[in-house]
C-alpha cells in the first residue's frame, strides 16, 4: 500500500510516499514551493493542483497529514491551517481517508523523543528508510517521518 505523508506550509509543503510492504521503502520525496510574493488563493491553488497530481500519480491509499502545532504566530497558524484544508480537500475528491497526526506523536515514534531535531528526524528517516542520503529538505525529510508515522501506528492498532 502506498501511503503519501505531507508537512504543510504556504511557503513549503513537504510530501513523501512510502510502500507499506514489510518494510516501508520510499517512493519519492519532495517540496511543493509558492512564492510568498503571490497572493494567498493563488498559493493555495498551486498546493491544490501539486497534491491532485502527485495524488494521480502515484495512488495512494491513505495520506497522513502533520496537524498545526501551537504557534505564537497566529497568520503562520492560519496559513498552514489554510495549507492543510486544500491537501485534505485534493486527498478527499479522490476518496482517500485522511489521518492526522500532532508533531510529537511523529517525533516520539521516529526518535523515541518529542523533542527531536530536524536534524534527528531527517537522520532517523534515513536509517528507518535505507536511504544512502538524508533527505535533502527538512520539509520532505517531515514528509517522511509523517507517512512513517502512520505506518508504524496503523501497524501496530492492527495487532
Amino acid at each position: 500500500m502506498i501511503v503519501l505523508g505531507v508537512d504543510p506550509g504556504t511557503a513549503a509543503t513537504g510530501y513523501g510516499l512510502i510502500n507499506t510492504g514489510k518494510n516501508p521503502e520510499m517512493i519519492e520525496c519532495d517540496c511543493i514551493y509558492t512564492s510568498s510574493q503571490m497572493e494567498m488563493a493563488d498559493r493555495l491553488k498551486i498546493i491544490y493542483q501539486k497534491m491532485g497530481e502527485i495524488i494521480h500519480r502515484f495512488h495512494p491509499k491513505e495520506v497522513a497529514i502533520e496537524q498545526i502545532y501551537f504557534s505564537k504566530n497566529s497568520k503562520t497558524a492560519l496559513s498552514i491551517g489554510q495549507a492543510r484544508g486544500v491537501i485534505m480537500l485534493a486527498a478527499s475528491n479522490e476518496g482517500i481517508r485522511v489521518f492526522n497526526y500532532s508533531p510529537l506523536e511523529v517525533k516520539q515514534t521516529i526518535t523515541g523523543y518529542g523533542r527531536a531535531t530536524k536534524h534527528q528526524i531527517q537522520h532517523m528517516v534515513k536509517d528507518l528508510l535505507h536511504l544512502s542520503c538524508v533527505p535533502r529538505s527538512t520539509d520532505s525529510a517531515d514528509a517522511l517521518a509523517v507517512a512513517l508515522c502512520h505506518y508504524y501506528s496503523r501497524r501496530f492498532s492492527e495487532y
